[in-house]
């Protein structure tokens, strides 16, 4: 990622400046995150399968084979409100899957209408970029 630190001359506080898409304290872009949700969520792939398609690590440890707790953490963050606030609101009684799924069709649906023919997955990668 290509971020760039400023300081202020008048206070000296130090401004990170990051590319459109990322969001605070995330590793992954918006888009990147709102295809894992999509995947997870709505096409129902398991953790390890969205880790392969979504993540860039080629080399992981053994517990990643069988799933990815950075996933669960961001279906939590969504049904907490830290995460595409901007979507409903899951239920209460919502899984983690089902959080997921809501934000990530909240997200395909703000997607631009010229993706429309594409896969609800990548729609939500569109959606996910806009609304960063």
């Amino acid at each position: 990622m290509a971020a760039r630190r400023y300081r202020c001359l008048c206070c000296s506080a130090v401004l990170l400046v990051v590319p459109r898409g990322v969001l605070g304290r995330r590793v992954y872009s918006a888009a990147a995150i709102g295809f894992a949700l999509a995947l997870w969520g709505l096409a129902l792939a398991t953790a390890a399968e969205v880790r392969r398609r979504a993540g860039p690590a080629r080399i992981l440890g053994e517990s990643a084979v069988t799933g990815w707790a950075t996933l669960r953490r961001w279906a939590r963050d969504v049904a907490q409100r830290r995460l595409f606030a901007q979507a409903p609101a899951p239920g209460p009684s919502a899984s983690r899957r089902q959080s997921a799924a809501s934000a990530a069709a909240a997200l395909a649906a703000s997607a631009d209408p010229t993706t429309r023919a594409l896969p609800i997955e990548h729609r939500a990668f569109f959606g996910a970029a806009h609304a960063a």
